[in-house]
C-alpha cells in the first residue's frame, strides 16, 4: 500500500504537466495562423524601437564624451 502511495506520488508531477500541455494546446487550436499577420505591425514598431535607442545612445554619448562606448 505504501508502494502504491509512493508510485502515484512520483508520476503525479509528469502526468499532471503533460494533461496541463494538452489542455492548453487545445485551448489555441494548435494553430499560428495569428503569427504572420502580427509581423509587418511588428516590423514598424520594432524600426521605432531601434531609432529611439539610436538617438539614446546619441544623447548619452553627447552628455558624457569622456565615457568610453560600450
Amino acid at each position: 500500500m505504501v508502494e502504491l502511495l509512493r508510485s502515484l506520488a512520483i508520476l503525479a508531477c509528469p502526468v499532471g504537466m503533460g494533461a496541463m500541455m494538452w489542455f492548453m494546446m487545445r485551448g489555441r487550436g494548435g494553430s499560428s495562423q495569428t503569427a504572420p499577420a502580427q509581423v509587418p505591425a511588428n516590423s514598424g514598431e520594432l524600426a521605432r524601437l531601434r531609432a529611439e535607442i539610436d538617438q539614446l545612445q546619441a544623447a548619452q554619448r553627447d552628455a558624457n564624451p569622456k565615457a568610453s562606448p560600450r
